[in-house]
């Protein structure tokens, strides 16, 4: 297991002011000028995959933009949000206070409180977060599975280093978020990333865009 120190460094920048700068900084410059996958593509990945009882975990709950603009299959959706970060729940809970989500305070290295079974879950710009290679952080599926259930949709997305093309500003704050724990993902591949997933679900699919992995995956 990684280290307490080294869990929280992935998490710790997201307070009240960054989340603030979020959507605009991450969703809407990195995301089609340093990553060069368009934030219309996780959105969509997510209109594909999304169920009336969804879990959304981790620093997937950022803002709640992604639940905030998908159209739900039913009026009344059952959300429930998880995340080590008290910042992100708030902020995410704040933004869709109108369907009444319920909150979970959980490390997802650890195994799940008694919550669920899920229909769908999302890992959005999570796993780039975690510490430790694609093999220690598929721990974080395994958490995941007994609150799943039968044929649950599990998507999201993770930067890769891999072979993509980068610009040189896009590889220097890859760097510089390596550097400062932000991400972990010096060693992440998608051949990585598809194995772990092949290992746990059924019909996984991996499209690459930019330097992003967008996963998409059943429980069996």
């Amino acid at each position: 297991m990684p280290s307490a120190e080294a869990i929280t460094a992935g998490q710790a920048i997201y307070t009240p002011i960054t989340l603030g700068t979020y959507d605009w900084g991450v969703l809407g410059f990195s995301n089609r000028f340093l990553w060069r996958c368009p934030t219309t593509a996780l959105l969509a990945m997510y209109q594909r995959n999304i169920s009336a009882n969804h879990l959304d975990v981790d620093v997937g709950v950022g803002t709640g933009y992604f639940l905030d603009r998908v159209a739900w299959p039913a009026p009344r959706p059952k959300i429930t949000l998880l995340d080590l970060n008290p910042n992100c729940l708030t902020a995410a809970a704040r933004r869709i206070a109108r369907y009444a989500p319920t909150e979970v305070t959980a490390d997802i290295f650890q195994p799940l409180p008694p919550i669920g079974p899920f229909d769908s879950v999302a890992l959005s710009y999570l796993l780039h977060c975690l510490p430790g290679d694609m093999n220690k952080k598929a721990i974080v599926f395994d958490h995941l599975k007994p609150v799943l259930a039968a044929g649950a949709r599990v998507f999201g997305a993770t930067i890769v280093q891999d072979d993509a093309p980068r610009s040189a500003a896009a590889s220097a704050l890859m760097r510089l978020y390596n550097r400062k724990g932000v991400f972990c993902n010096e060693s992440d591949t998608t051949a990585d990333l598809t194995a772990a997933l092949e290992d746990r679900f059924v019909d996984v699919i991996i499209t690459c865009r930019g330097t992003v992995s967008l996963f998409e995956a059943r429980a069996a």
